[in-house]
């Protein structure tokens, strides 16, 4: 998560209309003003001022140039960077081709598992028992009691992993490193956790990531203890909170349109369409950094060499340029070439997952509910001193109504 997390209790059930045109104002979008002006917002992030790239076009010319815009930069790809909370390098994210490529070409085996029919039965499995669980009681509170637990279950499937580690990952919260007051503690616990179960692995090779990492090899060589933290690390932090919200908004959303749920949920091409616009609008990952090797220039000024820029995926996101009435939420948009997981060779590892987990979660709402009722909800905002933007919940309490 970027910048700095704010709350609001949400009292008003602030209208969405019957077209999907969102009057919430919440959902306006902050960069819509730079970016039709100058493509480029200076955004000040604990004390850097990092250009954020606005544009579509841009966004997508700069992800695909890794040269100018580069990805080899250990603790600074995230924004604020996060020398305070890691020791290692994440991979592949922190990496530039061709060493991205091959550490990238190593992991696709293990995050296009959710392709296969039985991965998917799983997954319909976990999603469809947790909604039921949910459905039997008077309330459920979405973000820690359904989203965090279906996030850390289904990682555990991906990685193959048994139940019981799932609830380990369950304590440290919805972000591994800010999810309470002491980042660098959190990230010392992660350390520790990724570096006993290689020992494990080591000691008594199974069918798990770990075992996977132990046996692995780039170049014809073994992975160092480095290499295979950074792994994991990446594979623990990446993606925790940005599902979490995903699957948050999603039902947030349906709950506010049953008639939508009830029509798109039987046809699996439409529930294909809605999640990716769904994931266009909310755009869980507001951006992600690079850093300039040498002198570049960018928005009408120069980045220094060594310096960052922001590739703004949410801005690309509501480019009026390639999107027609970009803030509205079109479900049968198509077609819809949206970056919310990314573009270029650094495109998301975790996309296939992603898409797996909320898609099967709209056919499941639909299959397993006869209503979604929000009864209290508190927003969590990113907030920065140059925009303030809507990326999840706080808490979302729900009632849900079996068929």
């Amino acid at each position: 998560m970027t910048g700095s997390i704010g709350k609001t209790p949400d009292g008003d059930k602030r209208p969405i209309c019957k077209t999907g045109v969102m009057t919430d104002p919440d959902l306006d979008d902050p960069f819509r003003a730079p970016r039709t002006s100058t493509g480029v917002l200076n955004a000040d992030f604990g004390g850097e001022t990092v250009p954020m790239i606005l544009g579509y076009t841009a966004v997508r010319e700069a992800a695909r140039d890794w040269s100018v815009f580069s990805s080899d930069a250990p603790f600074r790809v995230p924004i604020p960077s996060e020398e305070g909370v890691r020791s290692v390098r994440q991979l592949p994210i922190e990496s530039d081709p061709p060493v991205h490529t091959a550490f990238r070409r190593l992991l696709e085996p293990v995050f296009h598992r959710p392709r296969s029919p039985e991965y998917q039965l799983r997954l319909d499995q976990l999603i469809g028992e947790l909604i039921e669980d949910a459905a039997a009681k008077a309330k459920v509170e979405i973000v820690r009691d359904f989203a965090l637990p279906l996030q850390s279950r289904a990682l555990a499937m991906l990685l193959g992993m048994p139940d019981e580690a799932a609830e380990v990952w369950i304590s440290w919260g919805t972000h591994v490193f800010h999810d309470g007051h002491d980042s660098e503690a959190k990230g010392n616990i992660l350390d520790r956790y990724i570096r006993g179960a290689l020992d494990s692995a080591a000691a008594s090779p199974g069918e798990d990531v770990f075992s996977f990492l132990h046996a692995a090899r780039v170049d014809e060589r073994a992975l160092t203890t480095d290499e295979k933290v950074g792994i994991a690390n990446l594979v623990f932090a990446g993606g925790r909170d940005t599902i979490i919200n995903a699957v948050s908004r999603l039902i947030a959303y349906f709950a506010e349109h049953p008639e939508d749920l009830a029509a798109i949920a039987p046809d699996p091409a439409r529930v294909n369409l809605a999640v990716e616009e769904i994931v266009r609008v909310i755009s869980p990952l507001t951006h992600i950094g690079r850093v300039c090797p040498a002198p570049t220039p960018v928005g009408g000024g120069t980045v220094g060499a060594g310096e960052r820029v922001s590739l703004c995926w949410a801005s690309a996101n509501r480019d009026e340029q390639v999107f027609d009435a970009p803030d509205e939420v079109r479900l049968a948009r198509s077609p819809n070439p949206h970056v919310a997981f990314g573009s270029g060779p650094h495109t998301c590892l975790g996309a296939t997952q992603a898409r797996a987990i909320l898609r099967s979660l709209v056919r499941q709402l639909g299959e397993r509910t006869r209503k979604i009722e929000i009864l209290s909800a508190v927003r969590q905002y990113e907030v920065t001193p140059a925009y303030r933007r809507w990326v999840g919940f706080e808490a979302l309490t729900v009632r849900f109504t079996a068929p």
